[in-house]
């Protein structure tokens, strides 16, 4: 799932893409993928792109006033075209094709979702305050606004909850999902299951530091590169995220895993958890 670092490199490369571009149409491939009928897609014709900017994971391109705003959920993708086929592409539930956007000189974005479960959004509002996702959004952890005192807020009010968990959900903190709050843990030497309330003190500092560090490296990172290299800079960076059985590049030791229903953490034990293994919950119950 794209998350805050490749969504703000995305969102930098279509902007220098789409400066001075108008948009000629918008052809929806995936119907369910569109979640707003008003304003009609048919506004943004002629539209003169303004901006590419991001809120959270959502980018939001704003264009004549009104703004196509998208969420690329778990398999989502936007690809750049020099060249975009002028028929509008044909709705099928084999193609990974969402979206097309036509621009006036011929180019285009394909939006597309891999996978079966298809929860790619695009909206066109007046007011990207008026998607729910938007507007219930937390802090955005790179935001001069997000001090160690906002973070301390926040693990407080989560109680007993796992840090894990508070990372990842939206409405708390902006942008974080599964692999880069795998990797800032894994910086902060801290175990995912800790309870928020619990981290205090220096492991408050330590985890802030990580959360500033680990993101705003990657967002260095991802400047200036196509969105066609964003995954593969982000694939190449990580620590312990989506390398189970490799060793870890700190202390050697091998990244585990613990799996759920629809998705796995990775960590180091040595580093984060005294090096004792995690309970992996769905194997136990497949050994009993």
């Amino acid at each position: 799932m794209p998350e805050l670092p490749e969504v703000e490199g995305l969102a930098l490369d279509l902007a220098g893409r789409l400066d001075g571009r108008a948009i000629a149409r918008v052809d929806i491939a995936a119907f369910s993928a569109l979640k707003t009928f008003d304003p009609p897609l048919s506004a943004l014709q002629g539209s003169f792109v303004d901006g590419v900017t991001r809120h959270g994971k959502f980018i939001d391109i704003s264009a004549g006033g009104l703004h196509l705003v998208m969420h690329l959920a778990r398999g989502g993708w936007v690809r750049w075209r020099e060249e975009v086929p002028a028929l509008p592409p044909k709705p099928s539930n084999k193609s990974p094709m969402a979206a097309r956007v036509h621009l006036d000189d011929g180019s285009g974005l394909d939006i597309t979702e891999a996978g079966t479960k298809k929860r790619l959004a695009l909206y066109v509002v007046r007011d990207p305050g008026d998607i729910p996702g938007i507007a219930s959004l937390g802090p955005d952890p790179l935001d001069e606004a997000f001090t160690i005192d906002v973070l301390g807020g926040i693990l407080q009010a989560a109680g007993r909850a796992q840090v894990k968990g508070v990372l990842r959900h939206q409405g708390t903190i902006a942008g974080i999902g599964n692999a880069y709050s795998d990797e800032l843990l894994h910086a902060a030497r801290m175990s995912p299951f800790k309870p928020a309330s619990s981290i205090t003190g220096d492991d408050l500092q330590t985890l802030y530091d990580a959360i500033r560090t680990i993101l705003g490296d990657a967002v260095a990172r991802s400047r200036g590169l196509h969105a066609a290299d964003l995954k593969s800079e982000k694939k190449s960076n990580l620590a312990v995220h989506g390398r189970t059985g490799l060793p870890c590049p700190v202390c050697g030791d091998t990244v585990r895993e613990v799996s759920f229903a629809d998705s796995s953490l990775q960590y180091c034990p040595t580093c984060q958890t005294g090096g004792k293994p995690l309970a992996d919950r769905r194997m136990s119950r497949l050994l009993k």
